[in-house]
């Protein structure tokens, strides 16, 4: 017996599709979500929506609350950028997805976004796994840092216990001794994990390489292994951002992936 059951091809062999409005995340459809790493003011939001929106992005991003490694970093608008983040996706009829850091803003987060992250650091925070497993919202859990797959497996089944069955998995890449990299992207964990696991993986190559040359060879790499989609940060001016603007790119880079994308028949 697994010491994960209901994430498991054995209690569930078809794949998960979760539905969110006209989009399907898992299955044969490939999720693209984009967006800056973090919600920095409402003109930049309500200018950046409908330019993803027309190159075929499905879900907006964007981080009110943002855990940073250093107290001194820009830590977000809390919940004025929650609040920006809604009105700038239904604007253009998108869903967003925001990270939910504390499980005292659940209920807060749940107001505003489509779908819920939970980050990294997050991954084992087991109070809050088992607060969203109560949400009747698709949950968005990235790979822990320095996780196993099982132990990434693991932190999924606590939602699906609480009730919860709309989990995407992200990998994000884990911390290993390359410093060239911010992380090291495991896409040999995505076909595993799609092996293993019948709920949809995403990949995140803005957080996996922290390098924005490397995000469009990474993502095809994630996609040729199997995975549902992709998360990518995008800023009208990366030079400029509050956070992560390195691993940002502009639109018009995106663009040119997903044509690639679409070109290629990579998903």
């Amino acid at each position: 017996m697994h010491s994960f059951q209901l994430v498991s091809r054995e209690h569930k062999k078809d794949d998960t599709i979760i539905q969110l409005g006209t989009c399907n995340i898992g299955g044969r459809s490939t999720l693209i979500m984009a967006g800056p790493c973090a919600v920095e003011n409402q003109e930049m939001m309500l200018e950046l929506a409908p330019v993803l929106r027309n190159m075929g992005v499905n879900v907006l991003r964007g981080g009110a609350f943002k855990p940073r490694t250093s107290p001194y970093s820009f830590q977000g608008l809390g919940e004025d950028g929650l609040k920006i983040l809604s009105d700038a996706g239904r604007s253009v009829g998108m869903p967003v997805i925001t990270e939910l850091m504390d499980a005292r803003h659940c209920d807060l987060v749940s107001q505003y976004a489509d779908i819920i992250q939970i980050g990294s650091r997050n991954m084992q925070n087991f109070t809050l796994l088992r607060e969203v497993g109560q949400v009747n919202k698709p949950v968005l859990l990235k790979r822990g840092l320095s996780a196993t797959i099982e132990e990434w497996l693991q932190a999924a089944e606590y939602i699906l216990a609480e009730g919860n069955h709309r989990v995407i998995l992200c990998e994000r890449g884990i911390r290993t001794f390359e410093p060239f990299t911010r992380n090291t992207l495991d896409v040999a964990a995505v076909a595993a994990v799609k092996n293993l696991s019948h709920l949809p993986v995403i990949a995140d190559p803005s957080h996996a390489t922290g390098r924005k040359e490397l995000i469009a060879p990474t993502s095809y790499a994630a996609l040729a292994a199997g995975a549902d989609g992709l998360m990518i940060e995008v800023h009208p001016d990366p030079a400029n951002a509050l956070s992560d603007g390195k691993q940002s790119l502009m639109p018009e880079e995106l663009a040119v992936i997903l044509k690639n994308i679409r070109k290629a028949k990579i998903a």
